[in-house]
């Protein structure tokens, strides 16, 4: 499917850029919502990754028109005991407007005395397509891999520094973009939004 301009429904430009790094083969432009401040912010009430993303491409979509086509992430971290937490709320799990650094703070006091195995912990990712009122296609992926005791490296963002994917000894956070990008739960999800666009 050949289309020319792609609205990511984020305002996170480390996000963007990842989005642009695996598509930007197939389609020239790639902007996000800091190139359309008339979106504003779209609440995300869901309790899923799929029911926020689907809000954000909606309403993203409702405001751009149904000639814009507009992909919508949904994404976050799940440690397996804390029950799949922060989840949903990876972003805010130190509350609203916390920092990246506030977040792996929490997360590394809420894993305190917890070892092996109940470290385990997988990024998870789910893209909605869309445009206009129109959910085109829904995407997902997942990272297997486990909670570091400690922050490893300063790059990516969000939980990068303590997240070691399954078969690597380094964590996000030290590991090179184009191979974490190889990797990641939003590069598996765009793998299969890659596989919708060039069936298209």
């Amino acid at each position: 499917m050949d289309f020319q301009r792609l609205v990511v429904a984020t305002g996170n430009a480390h996000k963007t850029e990842e989005i642009r790094a695996l598509l930007g083969d197939l389609i020239p432009e790639v902007v996000d919502l800091r190139a359309h401040p008339e979106v504003g912010e779209i609440a995300e009430t869901g309790t899923t990754f799929e029911a926020n993303a689907t809000l954000k491409a909606l309403g993203a979509g409702a405001v751009l028109g149904d000639d814009v086509w507009v992909l919508a992430d949904d994404s976050g971290l799940e440690v397996d005991a804390l029950g799949g937490a922060p989840g949903v709320y990876s972003a805010r799990y130190a509350g609203v407007g916390a920092s990246d650094a506030a977040n792996r703070e929490k997360l590394l006091r809420e894993l305190m005395g917890v070892d092996g195995a109940a470290r385990g912990a997988r990024f998870r990712c789910v893209l909605v397509l869309a445009r206009g009122a129109e959910v085109l296609a829904t995407f997902d992926g997942a990272c297997e891999g486990a909670i570091a005791d400690a922050e490893l490296g300063d790059g990516g963002f969000g939980y990068d520094p303590l997240f070691v994917p399954e078969g690597e000894s380094a964590s996000f956070g030290e590991l090179p973009a184009e191979v974490k990008n190889r990797m990641s739960h939003r590069a598996r999800a765009l793998a299969g939004l890659r596989r919708w666009l060039v069936a298209g």
